[in-house]
């Protein structure tokens, strides 16, 4: 085995400090781009088919270049014969070597000529650029979060490619708020939305519309919230037009509110100002939900809230005429105070309220007189109690019952065993309906859908999971009949019949 002596190198130690330096990377990666550069101008002189390898000295910068030949077991494991040798070949070269090693030729030194030199710095250049792209990836990926400061660098269909240092970002016209200008050289700051590695270099996605960017602008301009003395909950905003952002404190020296908004609204409205003038409601955080939604329907005035927990629905009254207020304009109002509580929220005026409520009573009151043969006095004293169905009044303990003003325990029992008797009789004859029907047995496990619901949909065909989960929330009112569902009870169901097609991932 020939041995060839390597010399130091030191302008190679040079070349790879002064690149690294003026490139901001890691010399390691700038001494491996050369040793692949080597490497390839290698393989073109003795042939691409060899596994030739290049190492340069970290130290000395000594270049050496050799040959790599894989040892192993028999002939009939060899894949390829250039790159490959047999076990007994690979001993006449050395005695102790085992299969999975390498048989190491060294190979003189390469004189460079003109492509050969060409190609090497080609090779080079690439990976100091890779090198760099990676570093400004790590580099923004650790900013997603933050606010950032750029320059307008210049505008691509709607598009404002922005100069943030090192490299650009993209704010895209939907990150935009609406009717806001830019043009070149104009400071602009935004919220990193998202970092993406591509081949043309990391690309970094801003936004000024994004409710992380209205928290972002408050901790800047509100110590109290940088501190953690004051925590942002939740933020709901309609970009350029208004916002709602709920704070607490467990101090109770600190007003929260108060803190946002600063000494003669100064703090409000140095964000106001960045934001092209966007309305901004502080609302102070309560764990007591009730007193929350009012507080996040303000200026509107609210005489009840009613939370349906199942349902993630909430059910607000207001006086005639503070409807249109707590609407809002374009139903602006509401539906930001919705995203701030992450739940919907129906507004009722106090006349809707009792009107609905009247006609869910009459249909309640008719369906006792109906189902337990009683009259009208006795319906109205039950659903007075809180009962709104047959089943409730079946599984009651039968002291609640019997507790009722004029009732006694014998009405009590009477009546618990007509809603027994009720309910068996009403369960055999879906049965025999369902079957004669051909109602798919999963579609009776939907929650939300009772048995009267079940036939009604099965009269207008619908049978299957799959034929409720092809309707729209609307088609499923609209077969059931008007003040069956909410629009929100409606989805939920639709949602659930729709599961089916969505299995979870392994």
């Amino acid at each position: 085995m020939q041995n060839f002596e390597s010399m130091p190198r030191p302008e190679i130690i040079l070349v790879a400090d002064t690149v690294a330096r003026e490139k901001n990377i890691d010399r390691d990666d700038v001494l491996e781009a050369m040793e692949i550069a080597i490497q390839k101008a290698g393989r073109s002189k003795y042939g691409f088919e060899h596994d030739i390898r290049a190492h340069i000295d970290r130290k000395t910068g000594a270049i050496s270049l050799a040959r790599y030949r894989e040892v192993v077991e028999s002939a009939d494991q060899i894949e390829n014969e250039v790159t490959q040798m047999t076990l007994d070949e690979a001993k006449s070269y050395d005695a102790n070597i085992k299969p999975g090693e390498f048989i190491i030729d060294p190979l003189p030194p390469i004189d460079f000529g003109r492509i050969a030199a060409q190609t090497a710095k080609q090779v080079i250049v690439q990976k100091v650029r890779e090198a760099e792209r990676n570093k400004q990836f790590e580099e923004y990926k650790e900013k997603i979060g933050t606010i950032v400061n750029g320059t307008v660098k210049r505008i691509e269909f709607g598009n404002v490619i922005l100069d943030i240092g090192k490299t650009e970002a993209v704010l895209r016209r939907d990150e935009i708020i609406p009717r806001e200008k830019f043009k070149n050289g104009d400071r602009v700051r935004a919220y990193v939305l998202d970092v993406r590695r591509e081949n043309k270099g990391p690309q970094i996605f801003l936004s000024r519309t994004c409710p992380e960017f209205l928290a972002k602008l408050f901790a800047a301009e509100v110590p109290e919230i940088y501190d953690g003395i004051v925590k942002i909950v939740s933020v709901a905003r309609d970009p350029g037009s208004k916002a709602k952002i709920a704070v607490k404190t467990d101090d109770v020296t600190v007003d929260a509110v108060g803190a946002c908004v600063g000494l003669r609204g100064i703090r409000v409205q140095a964000v106001v100002t960045e934001l092209q003038g966007e309305k901004i409601d502080i609302v102070p955080y309560s764990e007591d939900k009730a007193q929350f939604i009012v507080s996040a329907l303000a200026p509107a005035e609210v005489t009840k809230v009613v939370l349906d927990e199942d349902n993630n629905r909430i059910e607000v009254v207001v006086p005639q005429e503070q409807f249109s207020v707590a609407i809002g304009r374009r139903g602006q109002n509401v539906k930001l105070a919705s995203q701030l509580l992450g739940c919907d929220i129906d507004v009722l005026t106090e006349e809707q309220e009792q009107e609905r409520r009247s006609n869910e009573n009459k249909v309640r009151s008719q369906r006792f007189m109906e189902a337990l043969d009683v009259d009208e006095m006795i319906a109205h004293l039950l659903i007075a109690e809180g009962f709104s169905t047959v089943d409730e009044i079946a599984l009651v303990d039968l002291s609640e019952l019997s507790e009722i003003e004029g009732f006694d325990e014998d009405v009590a029992k009477e009546l618990q065993s007509r809603a027994k008797e009720f309910i068996a009789k009403r369960n055999k004859e879906f049965e025999e309906k369902s079957k004669s029907l051909g109602i798919d047995e999963k579609l009776q496990e939907i929650s939300g859908l009772d048995q009267d619901m079940l036939l009604t949909l099965a009269d207008k065909g619908v049978k299957t999971l799959d034929d409720l989960a092809d309707l729209a929330s609307d088609e499923l009112i609209e077969m059931l009949g008007e003040n069956t569902l909410s629009i929100q009870e409606a989805e939920k169901i639709i949602m659930e019949a729709r599961k089916h097609w969505f299995p979870e991932e392994a």
